[in-house]
């Protein structure tokens, strides 16, 4: 299993870095600034709470006035990239709120190294005008880092962020900055405007249906915008966006076979599933073909999971068929609970086929590894 990303942060990796602050600060305490970061409840600390703790060991250590401790991060920036250094925004969250022209432009600067999406986001709740502002003028940025940040910092449902109940009510002021954004040169820059949309799609799906049925055709950098903003909109089977993408329903596909098997499986098998569908005569049908598996959870209730099975264009009157191993083993994201579980076959967005497979006691009597 991979190391916990919070175990980067050792006692080596902060001397290491205290030696780089050295170079240019010949009086930082490193001896005490490793203790007052490894010190009480360091072991406890998930990741950001490491990170926030670096943070404030940093300005514990650092010059008291602000701008003076900036200008210590700003000249070792350029040998402190990578995730590691989340810190570096992380500390311009933590003490420059009350300094904004200064901090919003040490936020742009940190953004190549590691990134200041998480960091930007006080500075939105606090002056939203203002902050978007300053977001807009990133858009055209020439670095795309910065012009990522842009959108990736003002997204409604940032993970590992705390949300933006603002934008995820009316997220308006943010679609000129995705609007400037939708044709980016940097696909780096293009991902992050299409999860900004798969955001708000999830708080608004017509406002983003007819977004996507303006953009869409325009240019190719744009169209793959828009398909991966949709990636949500189309597992739910949105009527609009199914249609947009030429995925609409089809009636005349006939289902020759379907099979799960077998139909009980402790936790921790699998099951094969094996499916054909005969397409009418007539013209090419858009199929997108999905296994979708309905799991209960502790307290008995259903959610349901979609894996994808294949999306093409295939010819009237031809036959569509394929097979699948599906796993009931459990994940650091899923767990699986004995009982009956739905499983059914998807063609575009509608149920085609089903079936059910009753999950079994795990076979060595319980125990979960």
């Amino acid at each position: 299993m991979a190391e916990p990303l919070k175990e980067m942060y050792r006692e080596t990796f902060l001397r290491e870095f205290a030696a780089k602050v050295r170079a240019v600060y010949p009086v930082f305490d490193t001896d005490g600034f490793v203790e007052a970061t490894l010190g009480d409840g360091w072991d406890e600390l998930e990741l950001k709470g490491r990170i926030r703790r670096i943070t404030e060991s940093l300005g514990g250590k650092l010059p008291l006035e602000y701008g003076k401790a900036l200008d210590v991060l700003e000249a070792i920036a350029d040998n402190c990239r990578g995730f590691p250094y989340l810190f570096f925004p992380d500390f311009v969250e933590r003490y420059g709120l009350e300094h904004w022209e200064r901090s919003v432009d040490a936020l742009a600067a940190f953004t190549p190294m590691s990134s200041s999406e998480f960091a930007v986001r006080p500075f939105i709740r606090r002056d939203e005008g203002r902050m978007l502002a300053t977001m807009m003028e990133w858009a055209s940025h020439p670095d795309e880092h910065v012009r990522r940040l842009a959108s990736e910092g003002c997204r409604p449902r940032l993970p590992w962020a705390d949300a933006l109940p603002a934008f995820k009510r009316d997220p308006s002021p943010i679609l000129p900055i995705l609007e400037r954004l939708r044709a980016d040169s940097s696909e780096y820059v293009r991902r992050s405007v299409a999860n900004n949309l798969n955001d708000i799609s999830k708080d608004h799906p017509e406002l983003v249906a007819k977004l996507a049925e303006r953009w869409l055709g325009s240019d190719a950098a744009t169209d793959w915008i828009v398909r991966h903003a949709c990636r949500g909109l189309i597992r739910a089977a949105h009527p609009a966006v199914m249609a947009l993408f030429g995925m609409r329903p089809q009636p005349g596909v006939r289902v020759e076979e379907w099979t799960v098997s077998p139909d009980s499986v402790p936790v921790g098998g699998s099951v094969d599933v094996r499916y054909a569908l005969a397409m009418p005569p007539g013209e090419p049908i858009k199929l997108r073909l999905e296994l979708a598996v309905y799991y209960p959870r502790a307290n008995g209730r259903l959610y349901r999971k979609l894996f994808k099975l294949s999306e093409k264009v295939v010819l009237g009157g031809s036959r569509a068929y394929g097979s699948r191993r599906h796993s009931f083993a459990d994940l650091s994201t899923r767990r699986h609970y004995p009982g009956v579980h739905k499983v059914a076959l998807l063609l575009n967005g509608e149920q085609a086929a089903e079936a059910v497979v009753e999950l079994l006691p795990p076979e060595n009597g319980g125990e979960r590894r």
